[in-house]
Formats: C-alpha cells, sequence, structure tokens
C-alpha cells in the first residue's frame, strides 16, 4: 500500500474515525527498528528464549508490568537485566519467599536519631519497587 493511502486511510482504533498521520507512520517504523535493534542487544547475552523476550518487550513497550515465574536457571534474571542495561532503566529484584512482607517490596519508614540535636525523624527507605 503506497504510503500516501496510508497516511490518509481511516484508522477505527483511535476513535471518531481518526486518519494516521505521516508521524504516526514515522513513529511506528522507528518504534519497529528500536525493537530489532534492542532484541540483537538482548540476543548477545541471552540465548533462545525469543518468545518470553517478545513477550517482555511487547509489555514494555505498552508500559505494562510481568511477573516472571519459573524453576532457577533459565535466565530470567540475566534476561531482565539485560534489557534494563540495554535502554538505561533502573534494575531491581524482588525474591519472593514464604515470609515476604509487603514493606520488603514498597519500602518502609525507619526512624533517624540526628546525633546532633538528638531530635528524630520518619524517613522513608525505597523498596526494590521504585525501579523504572
Amino acid at each position: 500500500m503506497p504510503s500516501a493511502a496510508v497516511a490518509t486511510k481511516a484508522n477505527p482504533l483511535m476513535g471518531g474515525g481518526a486518519a494516521a498521520s505521516a508521524s504516526d507512520v514515522e513513529a511506528i517504523a522507528r518504534l519497529g527498528a528500536a525493537r530489532k535493534k534492542l532484541k540483537e542487544e538482548i540476543a548477545k547475552a541471552v540465548v533462545g528464549q525469543e518468545h518470553i523476550v517478545d513477550q517482555l518487550l511487547t509489555a514494555l513497550f505498552a508500559r505494562g508490568h510481568c511477573l516472571m515465574i519459573g524453576v532457577p536457571g533459565l535466565a530470567k534474571t540475566l534476561m531482565v537485566r539485560t534489557i534494563a542495561s540495554a535502554i538505561d532503566l533502573k534494575f531491581n529484584r524482588i525474591q519472593f519467599t514464604p515470609d515476604l512482607m509487603p514493606s520488603d517490596i514498597t519500602g518502609t519508614e525507619i526512624i533517624e536519631e540526628d546525633r546532633t540535636t538528638g531530635g528524630r525523624q520518619f524517613r522513608f527507605v525505597h523498596g526494590p519497587v521504585f525501579a523504572n
């Protein structure tokens, strides 16, 4: 289909039949190129598991969340750490255990004492959920 036809064709997903502009088409092309480059970078560290990488990238581009569950040794941590490193994001890992408390994930308030004044104040310590 010619690019001029794509730019003027109504898109029913845009609500109200809005036409896709040339900049929208270019943005989608750039996203596809970025995805390809990112997959190449991930493949340098993670062998195989293309389906899982595709699902993770889909969630990332859609601004969603993922919960990775699996037996030890499947490179779950390596995969996510590699993706975070490739796009310069902060990575934190949460190890789920039977005694895991909500504050282990979200963080907690701790009391700090000022040694010079003797006063005390609460300070919030971020948990691992405060990452990209």
